[in-house]
Order: C-alpha cells, then sequence, then structure tokens
C-alpha cells in the first residue's frame, strides 16, 4: 500500500476535526500519481477529487481494503494499524505550522527520503513532495 498524506511542519494533518489546509495543485498531482490506478480513500476526502477522471474507491475501512501497491490518500485516519502494509508514503509538505489535533502517527525517520521536489502550489507559496521507502 502506498500512503498519500498531506502535512505541516510538525507532521500534524488534522485540526478540529478537519482539514488544515487544501491546495488546489496538490490536488492536481494526487490525481496524476493516481492516473489508470486505484485511490482509496474515506468519505471525508471523496469532495476534494469531485468532477476528476479518476477510478476512487470510496470506504471507511480503505485502509484496510487496499492491497499491495494501491494508493491510499489519508487525512483523518491512523495509519499506525497499518504499517506493515505501507511500502511507500508520499507527503506534501505544507511547510507552514498549523495548530494540529490529530498527526501522522508512523515515524518517517525509520524509513529512507528517496525523492523530494518543491513546486509552487495554488494556497501555498511553496509545497514540498517528499517519497518515503522502506
Amino acid at each position: 500500500m502506498i500512503a498519500i498524506v498531506c502535512l505541516d511542519d510538525e507532521n500534524g494533518m488534522l485540526f478540529n476535526g478537519r482539514r488544515q489546509s487544501r491546495d488546489r495543485v496538490v490536488t492536481e498531482r494526487i490525481a496524476l500519481l493516481a492516473a489508470g490506478k486505484k485511490l482509496w480513500m474515506n468519505g471525508y476526502s471523496k469532495g476534494l477529487f469531485a468532477g476528476m477522471k479518476l477510478e476512487i474507491q470510496v470506504q471507511e475501512d480503505f485502509l484496510a481494503a487496499a492491497g499491495e501497491k494501491e494508493l491510499c490518500f489519508v487525512e483523518d485516519q491512523s495509519l499506525k494499524p497499518f504499517e506493515e502494509k505501507l511500502e511507500k508514503v508520499i507527503v506534501f509538505r505544507w511547510n507552514r505550522k498549523y495548530p494540529a489535533d490529530f498527526w501522522l502517527d508512523v515515524e518517517l525517520g525509520q524509513w529512507r527520503l528517496a525523492e523530494t521536489l518543491e513546486f509552487p502550489g495554488n494556497s501555498h507559496e511553496n509545497i514540498t513532495q517528499e517519497i518515503y521507502v522502506r
């Protein structure tokens, strides 16, 4: 399974039960990564991809259902119970600190940072894409 997450500088994912931020450019980049593949998510995330021609699989227990090399967009779920299934983690980092009350619970320091790419976003001047592998 390949997890895709959006994080602030302290690995925060949510604030008051909602996403910290969203960015149209990031959503488009995720759509490019998912072209021709299944993109798993729960109902909370589905609206971000409305109108895009993607093979979106919406299921509340999507992390349990996703198979090998399948993409999972994760905003409000714990990854720790599925860490053994993880092959790769793709991070879109906002390069800001937001107030957070839900954080990524997989320690990325235990993974190898294989690739880093910086690009301008729509709502953020600079976004960093990081790809972590085992």
